[in-house]
């Protein structure tokens, strides 16, 4: 008996969008695409400048043809390595093979297997007849297989209970006999048959950089994290949303906790935020009207929600005006809505010196913060609504508070209650057809309703994110050269003590758990932890100590919209994609996904290089 593979649905990101089975359509965008070129003027670089911009465009050329000769390099086949010689029949990515030799006399034993990164689950059960010789099972070495995970417990009628982590096409014995017929003692033994593959070996190779290539590889990985923190998200969005290589901590949580996929978004919208308060501070610092800049912000907000409904969306192969199963919500929705929201409150409250700290306050220690009480407020009521929507609404079926992912979780007394508040009040409103229909709970909690990471009652802690970034802008122009003022503050504000209260420091007991399906409160209270102590970080080595500049990285951030659309747009286009010889493999993906990405940071500095950059 072979459990179903592993469903690639809980990979997908937000707004991914895939093609009906058997339908001829290609992901074209319909309808008209209205692009706005500038050629931004500037002054001509110095000829080291222009040799490091150079130097920069051949690694990354140099990256992208190391990755394919070395991940794809003969050595898979040896053991433990991640080639097919050592997979069992019938077995795919993130599975292992289970075989149940029943040695006992008496008849209906019965197995059960719970996976460990659910919680409230009931486990799965078989039946195993008498003296039974072997019975197949498959399970699965990673969070988000469609069985279990790595840590399966397998729990029998007499209480013999194991816990074992299954490798990647593993393939192992369990064997269940009775030790002595007196005292009825029951054995339970895990027999390794053939050992699994080290599906991470690409990966440390990289790491551990045993060749030159891998070396470069792995001094630009570490000037990454220290780049801008915008740029830093848009090249891990796109790595992550072109699959990470299959790996299971490049797709998004089930339900609570986090991945590395669950930390781009927050931050991206975090950043946004920032540059929102730089932005503005500059165009009314040069004398723009008010009425001016509003306009600006509703142009530009309207173009990302029309951009993302039009373009970036999952069933645009079906006509621009067909509305019969267009998503409504969405990543580029969620940050127009969101920019518009931050940006017009920044710009109606905002008192002329209040940013460069000359307005006298009775508290020049909270200067960052006391003469934008107004945004305050108004961000804070804001999540009072979240709180009372999310934990008073009564939803029907579903208990009041209810922040469960539905199907078998919560063993399965609340099937339909997806989300709780958040996915009624989506489907009320937008209604089932207009919501993303294969959210990230579907294989690992079997859940049956759709649900959109990006629907209408997250928006509102959306806009905390950002509101949270803008006060980070907002310590950087009070404290304007003061450096250890402002890496004090931006220390301060990376304290987690309220993601600590509402989490109880756990996973799944806290009062509010870390979840990105709902963006709960504690989990942009944690992202923005983690983004300020990023910026600290970046800010000290960048801005402090003038360390690196942060090429080749923030090419990409030059033309954000074009990189993000684009990847979107061409994913299923060569050279972004192509057929594999072995599409069980992470390391032909993990291939594929960094070369597309490698790509796209060429592009980048293609265009930054010809001084074309898209704006909206």
């Amino acid at each position: 008996m072979a459990a179903p593979p592993a469903s690639e649905t809980q990979n997908r990101r937000p707004g991914a969008r895939r093609a009906r089975p058997g339908s001829p359509c290609r992901r074209w965008p319909g309808g008209e695409r209205r692009w706005r070129w500038r050629s931004r003027p500037g002054a001509e670089r110095s000829g080291a400048a222009q040799g490091g911009h150079k130097m920069a465009a051949a690694l990354a050329a140099a990256v992208a043809a190391a990755l394919g000769a070395l991940l794809l390099a003969p050595g898979g086949t040896e053991p433990h390595g991640d080639g097919p010689r050592w997979r069992p029949p019938g077995v795919r990515m993130d599975q292992a093979l289970l075989l149940v030799h029943n040695e006992l006399p008496e008849q209906g034993l019965r197995l059960l297997a719970r996976c460990g990164a659910c919680h409230r689950v009931r486990g799965h059960g078989w039946v195993l007849p008498a003296m039974q010789p072997a019975r197949r099972f498959a399970s699965s070495p990673s969070p988000s297989s469609a069985v279990g995970n790595s840590r399966a417990a397998f729990v029998s009628f007499i209480h013999c209970r194991i816990q074992y982590h299954f490798g990647e096409f593993g393939n192992y014995s369990l064997v269940i006999k009775t030790l002595s017929t007196s005292t009825k003692t029951v054995s339970c033994d895990v027999v390794i048959n053939e050992g699994p593959v080290n599906s991470y070996l690409r990966i440390q190779k990289c790491f551990n950089g045993v060749s030159i290539s891998c070396v470069f590889i792995h001094m630009y990985l570490i000037n990454m994290i220290l780049c801008c923190l915008f740029r830093l998200s848009l090249i891990i969005m796109v790595f992550v949303n072109y699959g990470g290589g299959k790996y299971w901590f490049f797709k998004h949580e089930s339900w609570n906790g986090l991945t590395v996929a669950d930390l781009v978004f927050p931050w991206f919208v975090f950043i946004m935020g920032t540059s929102i308060s730089l932005s503005l501070s500059s165009m009314l610092r040069w004398g723009s009207s008010k009425q001016k800049v509003l306009g600006k912000i509703l142009w530009r907000s309207f173009l990302l929600i029309l951009l993302g409904v039009i373009v970036v969306n999952p069933n645009y192969c079906l006509g621009p005006l067909s509305w019969e199963n267009l998503r409504i919500p969405g990543v580029l929705q969620r940050l127009g809505l969101t920019y518009l929201v931050v940006a017009a409150l920044e710009l109606l409250f905002t008192r002329a010196g209040a940013d460069s700290g000359t307005l006298e306050m009775s508290c020049p220690a909270l200067q960052d913060i006391l003469p934008y009480w107004p945004q305050w407020i108004f961000i804070l009521m804001l999540e009072v609504i979240w709180l009372c929507l999310t934990f008073l609404l009564p939803v029907p079926g579903c208990p009041r508070g209810y922040l469960g992912p539905g199907g078998i979780g919560d063993f399965g007394n609340y099937p339909n209650c997806t989300g709780g508040a958040a996915g009624y009040i989506d489907r009320l409103i937008l209604g089932e057809n207009h919501i993303y229909q294969h959210p990230s709970s579907s294989v690992l909690y079997q859940t049956t309703m759709p649900y959109d990471p990006e629907g209408i009652l997250g928006t509102i802690n959306t806009i905390l994110m950002a509101f949270l970034g803008l006060q980070a802008g907002k310590i950087i122009l009070s404290y304007r050269d003061q450096h250890k003022q402002i890496l004090s503050r931006f220390l301060i504000w990376s304290i987690g003590i309220i993601s600590a209260i509402l989490t109880k420091c756990s996973k799944e007991e806290g009062f509010i758990p870390i979840n990105k399906n709902l963006w709960s409160t504690s989990y942009v209270t944690t992202m923005s932890c983690f983004a300020f102590i990023l910026l600290l970080l970046i800010y000290y080595l960048v801005d402090v100590k003038r360390l690196w500049s942060g090429a080749p990285f923030f090419y990409p951030g030059m033309n954000s919209i074009l990189v993000y659309i684009g990847h979107e747009v061409f994913e299923d286009y060569f050279p972004f994609k192509w057929r594999m010889r072995d599409s069980q493999s992470h390391a032909e993906h993990l291939t594929q996904n960094l070369i597309a990405t490698t790509l796209w940071v060429i592009i980048s500095y293609v265009l930054y290089r010809k001084r074309i950059f898209w704006k909206i």
